[in-house]
């Protein structure tokens, strides 16, 4: 179907595709889970149907008793609705939504006994993994956070300053020729831009507070939450802040390229 073309990571008839993962993605991964979870299934079927003595009424039982305890992870649906995100809760399926959420259950109890009944990973080996991609996200939060207070002390408000100076130099030039000559865009502007300017400043300096907060958590699944739950979120209440001066900035001031220009610009 249309939806499963577009999906990440389709399910085609009887093999997933992983299509598009992010530079820094490998697939061994989400295949060494997959692959494990397969086994293991297997397994359980091989044991069942390895004894049965009436292999073909053994098969239909064990086809309708997986049908009938697994039959709520199917969904003919759009899957990118909230109309499965409810009807997922409704079953009382799992809808893991951030990185911080799903790293711990890596070292969840039954998934150590999976991964060691195959011979995968030992619990350490699982501890291990677990903790360098928890340090990974936090890192990541991290460098992303710091590069974003370093643009907008360096290169933004630099800019909005620049660009509110000029447009007050021009309302006064406009002034001092005649009383009658209408300043109100300019004021208007230098008004808004200096709010918008003293947000920026104030959502820059809440980032950095938020940054030196992360090491006070013990545990590396402690500080990846918290990067996500305070340090993420100060990212979008500046990004947010930033985006709205950035349309009100003149082209010659704003120091990056526009959407518009990496898209068009040759």
């Amino acid at each position: 179907t249309d939806r499963n073309r577009t999906s990440p990571f389709a399910f085609t008839g009887n093999k997933f595709e992983f299509r598009m993962p992010g530079s820094t993605f490998s697939i061994a991964g989400p295949n060494m889970v997959l692959n494990t979870i397969v086994a293991e299934e297997l397994s359980q079927f091989a044991d069942l149907l390895e004894q049965a003595s009436d292999f073909t009424a053994a098969l239909n039982k064990l086809i309708r008793r997986t049908i009938r305890e697994h039959k709520r992870i199917i969904f003919n649906g759009n899957n990118y609705t909230d109309e499965w995100v409810e009807e997922a809760e409704r079953r009382g399926l799992l809808n893991l939504r951030t990185t911080p959420e799903v790293l711990p259950l890596f070292a969840a109890e039954k998934n150590v006994r999976l991964f060691a009944k195959h011979c995968i990973f030992t619990e350490t080996e699982i501890r291990s993994r677990m903790e360098i991609l928890l340090d990974n996200y936090i890192k990541t939060i991290q460098i992303e956070s710091l590069t974003m207070v370093e643009l907008v002390k360096k290169e933004i408000l630099p800019a909005i300053i620049a660009y509110t100076r000029e447009l007050s130099a021009a309302a006064l030039d406009k002034r001092s020729l005649s009383a009658e000559i209408d300043i109100s865009v300019e004021l208007d502007t230098v008004r808004r831009l200096s709010s918008l300017a003293a947000c920026i400043k104030a959502d820059a300096e809440k980032l950095e507070s938020a940054l030196v907060e992360v090491r006070t958590h013990p545990t590396a699944a402690e500080q990846a939450s918290f990067c996500r739950a305070t340090v993420f979120v100060a990212m979008q209440e500046l990004r947010t802040v930033v985006d709205e001066a950035e349309t009100l900035v003149s082209a010659k001031h704003w120091p990056f390229p526009t959407y518009g220009e990496l898209l068009y610009g040759i």
